[in-house]
């Protein structure tokens, strides 16, 4: 497997500050834990690269607040572990956050999808190898040569959403991710439980 997981691949503006939409954060922890205890979100020890991530979508304008990078090997978060994303330019490969920690290497993939509908209010990226192979070409899956974090995976995404029936499945395989995949939902509890439901946990 080659470990394509916690570098930053977009240009990013960070603004630290103090955390903002705590009781956002709080919600965020309170569906990372089983994906956490599942194994879904964590670190590979080995290496001390941390992998998954979470997000839920803060008002009308393109807002989210989203896990902060490197924070996956933390059996809980709070507050001092998201960052908001206030503005992500897909086609410039530009994001921009605040708070107290820089947002997750997967952003930009956030970004993109809540850029699919207004109705989508919260994204989570999971990893698990057994998972990922057993649903490579089952579920809606993305072209093997695209690379997350980058604006070819929006264009893959958005591809998935209109032709392959990501919009109503929830739920994708990154193929050009070993392990990685991404769903999204309504809530956080849609969200989160899509992919709770398919890996038994």
């Amino acid at each position: 497997m080659t470990i394509d997981e916690g570098y930053i691949k977009y240009l990013s503006h960070w603004t630290p500050g103090p955390a903002t939409h705590i009781v956002a954060a709080r919600e965020l922890d309170t569906w990372r834990k089983p994906l956490y205890e599942a194994g879904l979100i964590g670190q590979y020890k080995a290496l001390g690269i941390g992998y998954g991530n979470i997000s839920v979508r803060r008002g009308s304008r393109g807002l989210f607040l989203i896990s902060g990078t490197q924070t996956g090997h933390l059996p809980a978060t709070d507050e001092r572990h998201y960052s908001l994303v206030t503005d992500c330019d897909i086609r410039s490969n530009i994001v921009r956050c605040s708070g107290p920690v820089q947002a997750s290497s997967e952003a930009m993939t956030h970004a993109a999808i809540y850029a699919l509908g207004d109705a989508i209010g919260a994204v989570v990226h999971v990893h698990s190898a057994e998972l990922w192979q057993r649903s490579l070409g089952k579920l809606p899956t993305t072209d093997p040569n695209v690379a997350y974090g980058t604006p070819d995976m929006a264009s893959e995404l958005d591809r998935l959403y209109r032709l392959e029936g990501f919009r109503d499945a929830g739920i994708a395989v990154l193929a050009g991710h070993d392990e990685g995949l991404i769903s999204f939902g309504t809530t956080l509890e849609e969200a989160a439980n899509r992919v709770l439901l398919i890996s038994g946990a």
